[in-house]
């Protein structure tokens, strides 16, 4: 493998085309990845070196080559207009911690299914209703980020489909 970018060193785009070419020997090559993506040779340099940000159909291109989904929750999560202000970046660990991690997340759903039977009844959150219901929504958000961290997971290891 060629030498590492130090200046692309933490460019996620960079990372996943290195973790890439741990089984493709065609990515440790800018310029093979670059065909292989079909985005041009230099532009592929100036994303992974931060200099401009990839189109989403880059990104989706990147992702699919280098079987990296994560790429696109992490694009959506820090670089998109409008994902920056509703889409959580997930991580993707082992499978058995992402398996726990959504265990973890669902042990009390019965309790958050009573809380939101209780302060919908009446079809009004009452200010005294309001701090359980934010907990409610905390909760969903955990669970939700956990779904698709383990979605993501086996996109990437199991290839299941999107």
């Amino acid at each position: 493998m060629g030498k590492k970018a130090t200046k692309a060193a933490d460019n996620m785009y960079y990372l996943a085309r290195i973790e890439a070419a741990e089984s493709n020997d065609e990515f440790t090559s800018r310029e093979k990845a670059a065909e292989i993506v079909n985005i041009d040779r230099t532009r592929l340099a100036r994303i992974e070196l931060d200099t401009i940000s990839p189109y989403p159909e880059e990104v989706k291109a990147m992702a699919k080559a280098y079987n990296t989904p994560e790429l696109c929750n992490s694009y959506c999560a820090r670089e998109c207009p409008i994902g920056k202000d509703s889409v959580s970046e997930v991580k993707i660990d082992d499978f058995d911690r992402l398996a726990l991690k959504v265990l973890g997340s669902l042990k009390d759903i019965d309790l958050l299914r009573a809380s939101l039977i209780a302060i919908s009844e009446d079809g009004v959150i009452t200010t005294d209703e309001r701090p359980v219901f934010e907990g409610i929504l905390d909760s969903l958000e955990k669970i939700s980020d956990n779904a698709k961290a383990l979605q993501l997971w086996a996109i990437k290891n199991i290839k299941i489909a999107e």
